[in-house]
């Protein structure tokens, strides 16, 4: 069942740059390491209600609902254009500055949950990763499934606690120059107005 493709699998899906691995980037170089891992926690939980609904059946009812679809979809569009613009306004939760400041940690997983929850396309994504890695018993398909993204999520939390670290270590290098900051600012802005558009051309 946990076998070394399944790792191997899980290992390349979780290193691929997506919203969430831009987040904890952004994070890391905004507001330091701590900063990060609450970033690298809140995009793990937010896994979490999407592993619930592939194991319990639930993706596919999302997939066959388009309203359902469209209305997480379009908030999940939202919410990216959301960050984006804090990206791009001064003083802004996303926001690269100079100023170190105390961040909630709280709030910083509450945004990278959200991050992942108002993506539609994880539920029938981990509807199609997990069952070619079943054992095939019915019996025992359930518990499989929950153990299998138990692992999953254990990867994502360490992948992108790894990029938080390292963009966090370049940080003082970032606040040497405000001219990098502000493309920073306008890169990761542009980065998540991208991410919100491609979110919006998505279909079932």
């Amino acid at each position: 069942m946990i076998s070394l493709q399944f790792l191997l699998t899980a290992l390349v899906v979780v290193c691929a740059p997506g919203t969430g691995v831009v987040y904890t980037l952004a994070i890391a170089l905004g507001q330091g390491r701590a900063s990060a891992l609450w970033a690298a926690f809140g995009c793990t939980l937010g896994i979490l209600p999407h592993l619930a609904a592939a194991t319990l059946g639930l993706a596919a009812i999302l997939h066959t609902s388009a309203l359902l679809f469209a209305v997480v979809k379009w908030a999940g569009v939202a919410y990216l254009l959301y960050l984006a613009w804090q990206s791009l306004r001064s003083g802004g939760a996303m926001a690269i500055t100079a100023t170190r400041t105390r961040h909630d940690g709280i709030a910083i997983a509450r945004r990278g949950a959200l991050i992942n929850i108002l993506n539609p396309k994880l539920s029938i994504f981990f509807l199609a990763l997990l069952p070619p890695f079943l054992s095939g018993n019915p019996a025992s398909a359930t518990g499989e499934m929950a153990l299998l993204g138990a692992v999953f999520m254990g990867m994502t939390f360490a992948v992108f606690a790894l990029y938080g670290v390292f963009a966090a270590a370049a940080r003082n290098r970032v606040l040497g120059s405000a001219t990098i900051m502000a493309w920073l600012n306008r890169g990761f802005a542009a980065v998540f107005a991208a991410l919100g558009a491609r979110l919006a051309a998505e279909t079932r």
